[in-house]
């Protein structure tokens, strides 16, 4: 459940920003006010807290987040149940750079990165959220997860940021986590071509070829395009991931997957591919928008896709705009070596965080707001929205949409989000939530896409937050190779001959060596050590 967001970078220069604290003053752990109610670890502090009209202002680290509040269903109930009003902020990088170096923060801060520097200095400039929660709200303790807890622990001995969607092992193991890539190809297309095999290079090739032949007017293979800082879209690791690369080696040690053969031997059949005219060169500047605006109208006759949960509002409208035209998900490429899928998900790390600054203007409200949002209420609110209103609970317990609400969602996406928001306040939702709660049927879009990927998820916890911290000197050679890689998988793929693929492999090979990765791939291995410790492998 990601969206293509950079993470916080550097802390650098000085200018305010709107819409902050009101407080101004620092507060401290250790010289908390008393509750201004009696606590009890057993009831949800939200429940007793008879305190009206506070106000939080929520720093979200991305430009495109709907700032609305109190208007859908979600937000409205929140406000109502919690006594609470939320103004929204949102910006980029450089807006949240900005934020810290002036200093005047706002209440809550979501970042997009729990490794960043932000994250790592957030004992300067955050409340740690177990020890708050013990102060004012001990129910926290009942639906925050531990093991994501223990996982957000810094040198310090404290927890400060909670995250959204993460994964922990047991939640794998109850394989209760839906897929997000996928294969896809448009099912009138597939039908058509007589549902071809597409999982060898050959069969690809010539499939590919039949599609052009047969559908001049769709791009007969795409993928999500590459970005920027060595962002290389859909085709990097999440195809890696669809033909099983391994991990790590046959020693335990970090595997570099960009130079597996086998997965080499698939960019070398996309190079084909691309000097056959069947990958378009807009994919190669398309940016995110305009690549859904693509599928939105079906223009790509198969793609290699990511974030299948934030691509569903583009695959529904081309279901509404075309149901025969459906994105379907197929096996499509194989390793040659007949490894299966190990398909990701969000780990333990999750997507966002979300912080209590210690600028925080009423701590008790906002621990109370967290232990909402994870508890079962919050959960079923941003998950099904209101009992009675927009779901009700069938004979066997599970949550189910009204009918109008499932129309709307499957013919009207846009309306549906600004109406109902569900899945779209997500900064403590859980992947698995839907799923275990509830027995309704995915959008006609999702529904056979992810039911592809059911059983192929397989945990990657051990390589999570491996790479050098950043302000290191291996930090920086990091950011030059991917962003080398990517220019370099880009040439690849659009290379006019083998010999010049081959040249441009040695030269990014030759780059390693040259840059300082070796020292990358032993803090990579220090810290896969340490994730073994933390997770008694």
């Amino acid at each position: 459940m990601r969206k293509n967001v950079m993470g916080f970078m550097s802390i650098v220069g000085f200018v305010m920003i709107s819409g902050c604290s009101s407080s101004g003053a620092e507060v401290s752990i250790d010289d908390l006010e008393e509750a201004r109610y009696e606590i009890d670890p057993n009831t949800p502090a939200w429940q007793v807290d008879d305190e009206e009209n506070v106000e939080l202002t929520w720093y979200v680290n991305a430009e495109w987040f709907d700032r609305a509040y109190g208007e859908d269903v979600i937000t409205k109930k929140l406000k109502e149940d919690l006594n609470l009003d939320i103004t929204f902020i949102t910006g980029d990088d450089s807006n949240l750079n900005t934020l810290f170096s002036g200093g005047d923060l706002p209440d809550l801060i979501t970042i997009f990165d729990g490794q960043s520097q932000a994250a790592l200095r957030a004992p300067t400039w955050a409340l740690p959220l177990r020890e708050l929660a013990d102060h004012y709200d001990p129910y926290f303790h009942q639906v925050a997860q531990e093991q994501t807890l223990d996982w957000y622990q810094l040198e310090d001995g404290y927890t400060y940021g909670y995250p959204s969607y993460s994964n922990t092992i047991d939640d794998y193991q109850a394989d209760i986590i839906p897929g997000s890539d996928a294969f896809i190809i448009r099912e009138d297309i597939y039908e058509a071509l007589g549902e071809p095999d597409l999982s060898t290079p050959e069969q690809f090739i010539t499939s590919l070829q039949q599609m052009k032949e047969a559908f001049p007017d769709v791009v007969p293979f795409a993928f999500r395009g590459f970005g920027s800082d060595g962002d290389v879209g859909s085709i990097g690791d999440t195809f890696q991931n669809h033909l099983g690369v391994p991990i790590a080696d046959e020693n335990g040690d970090w595997y570099n997957r960009n130079l597996d053969d086998s997965y080499l031997d698939w960019i070398r059949t996309f190079n084909e591919a691309y000097q056959l005219g069947l990958i378009s060169d807009d994919n190669f500047s398309d940016d995110n928008t305009v690549f859904e605006e693509k599928v939105e109208r079906g223009q790509y006759g198969s793609v290699f896709a990511s974030g299948i949960a934030q691509l569903s509002g583009s695959l529904q409208t081309n279901v509404a705009r075309d149901p025969d035209q459906r994105y379907i998900a197929v096996d499509g490429p194989k390793n040659p070596n007949g490894n299966e899928p190990t398909l990701n998900q969000a780990g333990l790390s999750g997507w966002t965080v979300t912080y209590i600054t210690n600028k925080v203007s009423d701590p008790q409200k906002a621990i109370q707001l967290f232990t909402y949002l994870l508890s079962d209420e919050g959960q079923y609110l941003t998950t099904f929205g209101v009992e009675g209103e927009t779901f009700e609970f069938n004979e066997n317990g599970k949550a189910v949409l009204h009918e109008e609400v499932l129309q709307m969602r499957n013919d009207n996406p846009e309306e549906y989000k600004k109406s109902y928001r569900l899945g779209e306040f997500w900064f403590f939702g859980h992947d698995g939530f839907a799923l275990e709660h509830g027995e309704n049927e995915a959008s006609i879009a999702v529904d056979q896409i992810q039911k592809w990927t059911k059983g192929k998820l397989k945990p990657q916890f051990l390589i999570e937050n491996i790479n050098p911290d950043q302000g290191t000197a291996e930090a920086r050679s990091l950011v030059n190779i991917n962003s080398t890689w990517a220019t370099t998988l880009a040439s690849m793929i659009r290379a006019k001959d083998d010999a010049e693929f081959d040249r441009l492999l040695g030269e990014y090979e030759t780059f390693l060596e040259t840059n300082n990765f070796a020292a990358v791939e032993a803090i990579r291995n220090e810290k896969m050590n340490e994730n073994r410790e933390r997770l008694g492998l």
